[in-house]
C-alpha cells in the first residue's frame, strides 16, 4: 500500500504526477478493500486520509479516499468500485418479533434476546 507523505496533497501535484480521486469510503476497512481490489487488477492507487479515521472516534474529520495514479484507469476503477458496492450487505434494520429490538438486516439472530429473526416483508 502506498500512502502520501505528510503534507503531500494529491490535489496539488504537478501535471506529470496528477492523480484522480475515485472513491470516498465510509470506513478505513472499505477503503483498504477497494485499494486491494484495484491493485489486484493492476490499477495503481493510493489511500489518502487513512490515518485520520481513528483520531476522533467513529466519525473521521476527512473520510478515507482512494486516488488512482493514471487517468486512463478511471473507467476500469469505477467498474471495480461498482462491483464492490453491489457486493456490500444491506444496511437496513429488522425488528425482533419477540422483544422489539432493532437489529442490522444482516443479523440472523436478535442480539438482545437471541430469537431467530424472520425476514420482514416491505
Amino acid at each position: 500500500m502506498q500512502s502520501l507523505l505528510p503534507g503531500q496533497n494529491p490535489r496539488n501535484m504537478t501535471a506529470h504526477e496528477k492523480m484522480l480521486k475515485v472513491y470516498e469510503a465510509e470506513s478505513l476497512i472499505d477503503a483498504q478493500l477497494v485499494l486491494d481490489m484495484l491493485e489486484n487488477v493492476d490499477i495503481p492507487a493510493i489511500l489518502v486520509n487513512g490515518n485520520l479515521s481513528g483520531g476522533l472516534g467513529e466519525l473521521p474529520v476527512s473520510p478515507p479516499e482512494i486516488w488512482i495514479k493514471r487517468d486512463h484507469d478511471e473507467e476500469r476503477a469505477c467498474l471495480v468500485i461498482r462491483d464492490f458496492d453491489i457486493a456490500q450487505p444491506p444496511s437496513g434494520e429488522i425488528s425482533c418479533e419477540k422483544c422489539g429490538e432493532k437489529n442490522p438486516e444482516s443479523f440472523e439472530i436478535c442480539w438482545m434476546c437471541h430469537t431467530i429473526l424472520l425476514p420482514q416483508s416491505s
